[in-house]
């Protein structure tokens, strides 16, 4: 993964390509080499970080001032940025590299006289909303101006704002940056509801300061809609992406089976708000004309049990969106837009669900808890078949033999990060994260096997992976579990030289259980540093038919941690320490 690895380590810039030369073995670099920044650089951070290495034997020096080193070489000193250009000269020998880093300002533009800040009039975007909803206006201004908008026949003061914060990006708390900030833009807003539908067109924003007045058209054209005339959408993907809100920044909700239909509530350009609250692109979803806002009933439910698995039907008149919550023995399933009418449930004794409690949480939204027999749980899936809603719950594995000796029965795939020209995060030298993602793969898969496993490889040489592809592998294969490995980076705000150490990413509640222990188990076992256990909406922690984590064992960017993620000896104890925390794991959850 590296934090910021698929826009370089710096999250303002893109890595430098350097060919072969990134394919360089530790033992090689003799000469001055700068694995990063590239030489021409554009970042938002207050500083940057120099990754490289050069001979042990020569001093080396940025802008004139010598930096400290690893015994074997490698250097990650960082310089605070200036806003505009700064121009760096590395130096060793008689070699040097000059680099000009470019440091870009990530706060609003306060604007000057009778106008409006670059891109501050919102809405941004085409919207839509229903009647007596409010519908929000706003503008970045200088302050003492007065600000109007106006659209069809309504004409609407906005009035400057008390400070807003604002928001740090969520790379941030990779590195506890994480604060909000201080901004002395002064912002405009005001808010209005109509009770009458139609279409209202683009407002126009008016400026009036020291006697000079402008104005500016906005860029999103208004729509109240007809409650009486919502349409109808369909799920078309085969795992539709919600989301809290109209964009990729907002946080995901559980995916919606392919089938799902649902009324819109809301528009806000390409995102679609569905009658339950989730937010979808358009491009996911088909119109069904003439269709009405769909509700269902449902009656009987029934199981079926599969070859590690159970199966719940779910009989519906018409596929209603749904959402998945996970805790320590519980399993809670929420239909939307559906009403009760169950007298009869079958579910037999199962292996894995001990009860199935359920009721009307509101007129139209059902919930269904199953308490289970195990606190771990071990992966789910959803997908309509017809009208009806099958849930299948994953079975514990079955592990035979003694701890730490045996994992005869598990099913485990391993996902070494990156490939082929995709490089991931770059050690000193320039040795590529894909490369040692595999070695440690490779090492792991023989170690699992000789335990018992049966291991599979997302991939076993240098191809490129797309991450669909890794995710559909899961899904498919089903394991008992799924561990992506990475090593890490940070971006350009980061301290490369004093970060260093484990970190463990998981997303579904039951992959966090298995992430720090097995985070503790390697942090304790191996003396290594603890980077730390994040909840993550990573490609590889978000699949579900198995507890899958994002394993990042190392810091690549670390001028003496990258010496020992390169070590034959450090990897064989370190997959030896990973099968050993992955059966005390077992262990643990099975008692």
């Amino acid at each position: 993964m590296g934090s910021a690895k698929n826009l370089g380590y710096g999250l303002g810039g893109a890595i430098a390509m350097v060919g072969l030369s990134a394919m360089i073995s530790p033992a090689q670099a003799e000469s001055l080499f700068l694995a990063y920044p590239p030489k021409e650089h554009q970042t938002t951070a207050e500083q940057i970080f120099f990754i490289g290495t050069a001979s042990p034997q020569e001093k080396v020096s940025i802008n004139g001032k010598e930096i400290q080193r690893s015994p074997a070489g490698h250097f990650a000193p960082s310089f605070p940025l200036r806003l505009g250009d700064n121009d760096f000269v590395v130096r060793s020998g008689g070699e040097e590299i000059r680099v000009r880093v470019t440091r870009q300002s990530d706060r609003p533009v306060i604007p000057t006289g009778a106008n409006f800040a670059p891109d501050s009039l919102t809405p941004a975007r085409d919207i839509a909303r229903l009647p007596e909803e409010p519908i929000c206006f706003g503008a970045i201004a200088p302050s003492n101006a007065q600000v109007i908008v106006k659209v069809s026949d309504l004409e609407l003061p906005l009035a400057p704002q008390a400070a807003i914060a604002q928001l740090p990006p969520n790379s941030a708390v990779l590195t506890s940056q994480n604060q909000p900030r201080s901004t002395t833009a002064t912002q405009y807003q005001g808010c209005v509801t109509s009770d009458r539908p139609g279409n209202f067109g683009i407002p126009e924003f008016q400026i009036s300061l020291n006697g000079a007045t402008h104005t500016q058209p906005g860029t999103g054209a208004i729509a109240v809609l007809s409650p009486r005339e919502l349409e109808v959408i369909e799920v078309t993907a085969p795992s539709g992406v919600a989301r809290t809100g109209p964009g990729t920044d907002y946080s995901r909700l559980t995916p919606l089976p392919q089938g799902t239909r649902a009324s819109i509530s809301g528009r806000e350009g390409e995102w679609l708000r569905l009658d339950y609250g989730g937010w979808i692109k358009e491009s996911e979803t088909r119109l069904i004309p003439g269709s009405i806002p769909p509700q269902s009933n449902i009656r009987s439910i029934s199981s079926r049990q599969g070859q590690g698995e159970t199966e719940i039907i779910f009989p519906l008149e018409v596929p209603v969106p749904v959402s998945v919550k996970q805790e320590d023995g519980i399993f809670t399933l929420t239909l939307y837009n559906t009403t009760a009418q169950t007298d009869t449930i079958w579910i037999d004794d199962d292996p894995l669900i001990k009860r199935l409690d359920w009721q009307q949480i509101t007129p139209t939204q059902l919930e269904y808890q199953f308490v289970l027999k195990t606190q771990q749980q071990w992966g789910f899936a959803l997908r309509y078949e017809g009208t009806s809603l099958i849930l299948t719950l994953r079975h514990p594995p079955k592990v035979s033999g003694r701890s730490g000796e045996s994992l005869q029965g598990m099913r485990i795939l391993l996902d070494p990060g990156h490939g082929g020209t995709e490089l991931g995060a770059r050690g000193p030298n320039g040795y590529p994260e894909k490369a040692v993602n595999l070695q440690v793969s490779q090492r792991l898969k023989a170690e699992l096997e000789g335990r018992g496993a049966t291991v599979y490889m997302t991939r076993e040489s240098d191809v490129e992976l797309g991450l669909q592809e890794r995710m559909d592998a899961i899904a498919s294969l089903k394991p008992d579990l799924a561990f992506s490995v990475h090593y890490n980076a940070l971006p350009d705000s980061g301290d490369a030289v004093n970060t260093a150490g484990v970190g463990m990413f998981w997303y579904h509640p039951q992959a966090q259980d298995l992430a720090v222990f097995l985070h503790n188990y390697l942090v304790e076992n191996l003396e290594r540093p603890s980077y730390g256990v994040f909840w993550n909406n990573l490609a590889l922690t978000r699949p579900h038919a198995a507890p899958a984590i994002l394993l990042e064992l190392g810091f690549m960017i670390n001028p003496t941690e990258f010496e020992w993620i390169v070590s034959p000896q450090e990897q064989e104890k370190l997959v030896r320490a990973i099968a050993d925390g992955i059966a005390d794991w077992l262990q643990k959850v099975s008692q």
